[in-house]
């Protein structure tokens, strides 16, 4: 594979960077294949390594990288396997992280565009590592970061992220919840430039509780803080909390721009659902536009480069773009 170094770039041209994420998973051949299809629509900054892209780029007979390469050149090619599970792995993931965010503090790329880690593999290189999300808000010193999961039809913003559902009611309350909503609100109205946003919140509960009768948390936690930010906020719409089956069925036909989730799951099954190929998630509270395709390293089908999709990808990338456009415009 030969690496082409992108040609002079307009000033107003966006500077994406990659990474490639866990180096045995799909991440180097959902790159690659993404970049074949947008060549061009930007600055591409990939950063990984050498051997790793140029072993899938020969199996997906791809001649040539569009874009910049930072080669960290972190992997031992003697024992290298696509498909496998290791430290060494896991260790060279949070390398290409801590590169990227080096390239910003260098003021070299204007966005991140994350492949899927494998959090075994770098909790095996002896990293305590949760998600991208939170390895990126330590890193930064940005705290309450929200995760922004979205496609073609539905965004939605959780308020809780990576714990185990038995904990979600525990980790659920008013300050949490008005936090998230405040930095959802800001960021559809910068990243997306909605001016007036409509937001509507999930309930925890079957049917949203149905008045206390099953849990209390939406008379304890979720009714309170929406009454008290719709008398503080002029131009947003907050509705809730409903029923999540509701919410959600109402945000699909296009009553709401996006639904605050109590649970992963509860964003996740109706976005994959939906649409799967236009997956996103988007960060908000970081300095800088980060977003990650919805799947993860796929080690099962890793050794058949072929059979990755880089749709959730090119979603990622697209989606990247544009908010750093419309982060430069708000």
């Amino acid at each position: 594979m030969n690496l082409k170094n992108n040609p002079t770039l307009k000033s107003s041209t966006i500077r994406v960077g990659i990474t490639i994420g866990d180096p045995s998973g799909i991440g180097p051949a959902v790159t690659l294949k993404a970049l074949e299809i947008l060549k061009g629509k930007a600055g591409f900054t990939v950063i990984g390594n050498r051997l790793v892209l140029a072993k899938a780029a020969k199996i997906l007979k791809i001649r040539s990288l569009p874009a910049e390469l930072i080669d960290l050149n972190n992997v031992n090619p003697g024992n290298f396997t696509f498909g496998s599970l290791s430290a060494q792995n896991g260790r060279a993931s949070l390398e290409y992280l801590d590169a990227a965010l080096d390239l910003f503090k260098k003021n070299k790329i204007d966005c991140l565009v994350t492949c899927p880690v494998s959090k075994e593999a770098i909790n095996l290189a002896g990293a305590e590592f949760s998600g991208h999300t939170e390895y990126l808000g330590k890193k930064t010193g940005c705290k309450d970061l929200v995760m922004l999961l979205l496609n073609a039809k539905l965004k939605f913003s959780l308020v809780t992220r990576h714990v185990a559902l038995k904990d979600v009611c525990g980790l659920l309350d008013r300050k949490v919840l008005r936090t998230n909503i405040l930095k959802t609100i800001r960021g559809l109205e910068s990243l997306f430039l909605i001016k007036k946003p409509r937001l509507v919140v999930c309930g925890v509960n079957p049917h949203a509780s149905d008045n206390g009768v099953i849990g209390k948390e939406e008379g304890r936690v979720i009714t309170p803080v929406v009454k008290s930010l719709k008398k503080k906020i002029r131009g947003v719409s907050i509705t809730g909390p409903l029923s999540a089956d509701v919410a959600i069925s109402q945000a699909a036909g296009g009553n709401f721009d996006c639904v605050i989730a109590a649970y992963h799951d509860q964003a996740l099954i109706p976005l994959k659902l939906t649409d799967f190929d236009s997956g996103v998630n988007l960060t908000l509270g970081l300095p800088f536009v980060r977003t990650s395709p919805l799947h993860g390293t796929a080690f099962d089908i890793a050794k058949k480069p072929a059979m990755a999709d880089p749709g959730s990808l090119v979603a990622a990338i697209k989606l990247a773009i544009k908010c750093a456009s419309n982060q430069k415009k708000a």
